[in-house]
């Protein structure tokens, strides 16, 4: 057997114990690849998705991840990229089983983006807003945050509270502090309506936010919906959230 081949074997029985040993290594060896690379990929894998991994005895755990162990064809073995490949096999390859919970995919987002923000290099150094900058500057959404929505109370979701039909759609703000830690805020439909046009034109001054959420609340005056905004710009600004145009200019992943 060429290299190549044996290679291949070796891959693939790794993989997935099914699949034939390659010939001349014998399976005790073999078993002690099997546990190796399997455990670090299930380690990785719960520690990125512990509240996921709550909702599951350890035997149907295992055996998700197995299913992606075996299926999916990661390109990394560096545990965030791990964490994304297994979110990605969920989201696009994995067929539905009794025992998964309906809301499988937006809790594994949501875990994930948490990881995500915790360990993100924000592209440069970003330097918050004062609350009297608001008024006066080009404003931006730090590299630092996330806008996300789901059709669960994914931030509720334990092993005591598990829906079992979608809802009314939850809108977050994901963002991490000054302290590094990654907090959440759960937002209205006009906060985030605000902050998602924030994120779609990145520099935009006060007065064009206003603009923009006019013809969304027609009921409001421009006088009326610019308090309004100033006060939540104030809030986000306190939390980091905001920054200026000169000191963030990239756009939201």
């Amino acid at each position: 057997m060429q290299f190549q081949q044996l290679q291949q074997a070796f891959i693939a029985h790794i993989k997935d114990p099914q699949q034939p040993a390659p010939q001349g290594i014998e399976d005790r060896r073999m078993a002690i690849y099997r546990e190796l690379f399997f455990n670090n990929v299930l380690g990785f894998v719960s520690t990125a998705f512990p509240v996921l991994k709550s909702l599951y005895t350890d035997a149907n755990w295992q055996q998700l991840v197995r299913r992606f162990f075996i299926d999916y064809q990661c390109s990394s073995p560096y545990f965030l990229h791990i964490a994304e490949h297994f979110l990605h096999y969920l989201q696009q390859d994995y067929q539905m089983q009794e025992q998964a919970p309906v809301f499988l995919q937006e809790l594994a987002h949501y875990e994930w983006a948490e990881l995500y923000l915790a360990t993100k290099q924000p592209a440069q150094v970003e330097i918050p807003l004062a609350a009297e900058q608001i008024s006066s500057s080009a404003l931006c959404l730090s590299d630092l945050s996330m806008l996300l929505a789901y059709p669960y109370a994914v931030h509720s979701i334990s092993v005591d509270y598990q829906p079992v039909e979608s809802g009314e759609v939850q809108f977050y703000l994901l963002y991490r502090n000054d302290a590094d830690e990654v907090k959440f805020v759960l937002i209205n439909q006009l906060t985030a309506a605000l902050l998602q046009t924030l994120q779609q034109a990145p520099g935009s001054t006060l007065s064009q936010l206003v603009e923009q959420l006019q013809p969304l609340l027609p009921q409001l005056s421009a006088t009326q919906l610019q308090q309004g905004a100033i006060a939540l710009l104030q809030d986000f600004a306190a939390k980091g959230v905001l920054v200026s145009f000169q000191a963030a200019q990239n756009s939201l992943p």
